[in-house]
């Protein structure tokens, strides 16, 4: 518990990404790292210099045309005493159905930052957080270079001029098996993914990549991770 906190609250004052008066939506799809994010933020919100809210936004994007159920999330964000929003809106008919994207993720993704930011606004939250993890900054540093020729990843902080809303990653510092393994003990409840594209996106052919680098490589993301900061990339 400790280390997640510590690893948190490292990424929240290194990068100022929490002011006072700040109310902050955090991203809850139900996967591992927001259920982490929503969990640690409202425990660093016991003892945070700055007074800050919190609340939970979920999309739902109705996979197959059927609503998603948030339950046991629902139940998790009450007993952390969070209030819970979530809005359906029919993303997967519009980009399978309706689109037939034969590459669906960037639109797919395009479309709940789109809607996620209008809910923030509907709410009155001036920060979203999103449950980006270290090895999700190294995957995305690798596909920007493989794909794009460039040499760039997402920032800790970010200012969205046209909506008025900071985006903050809180979890940057943090592994993905530090996150899994934390979940599993504590046995936080997760809701799978529907996407017809999990496991199979070429986010997911990095990740592939990168573990089999690390055999040669040892702490191949933490070597990046140190390139990027010494590079200051996108204010890292």
């Amino acid at each position: 518990m400790k280390k997640i906190i510590s690893k948190v609250q490292a990424a929240i004052n290194k990068y100022q990404m929490i002011k006072p008066k700040d109310c902050i939506a955090v991203a809850l799809s139900g996967g591992k790292d927001s259920i982490i994010l929503l969990w640690a933020l409202n425990q660093i919100k016991s003892f945070y210099p700055a007074d800050f809210k919190i609340k939970a936004i979920t999309l739902d994007s109705c996979f197959y045309g059927h609503p998603a159920d948030y339950s046991k999330i629902t139940e998790f964000c009450k007993n952390l005493g969070i209030e819970h929003i979530i809005k359906r809106y029919p993303i997967w008919k519009i980009v399978f159905e309706e689109r037939k994207e034969k590459n669906p993720c960037s639109l797919c993704s395009r479309m709940r930052h789109g809607i996620l930011h209008k809910i923030c606004i509907e709410n009155n939250c001036n920060t979203i957080a999103l449950g980006h993890n270290m090895d999700d900054a190294v995957e995305t540093f690798f596909m920007n270079l493989f794909n794009g020729g460039k040499i760039s990843v997402f920032s800790p902080v970010s200012y969205l001029s046209r909506q008025g809303l900071n985006m903050i990653r809180p979890l940057i510092f943090c592994k993905e098996t530090e996150i899994y393994s934390f979940l599993v003990r504590n046995n936080f409840p997760v809701c799978k993914s529907l996407c017809p594209m999990d496991k199979s996106s070429s986010r997911e052919s990095i990740k592939i990549l990168i573990k089999n680098l690390e055999i040669s490589y040892p702490k191949l993301r933490e070597k990046i991770i140190h390139g990027i900061k010494t590079l200051n990339l996108n204010n890292w």
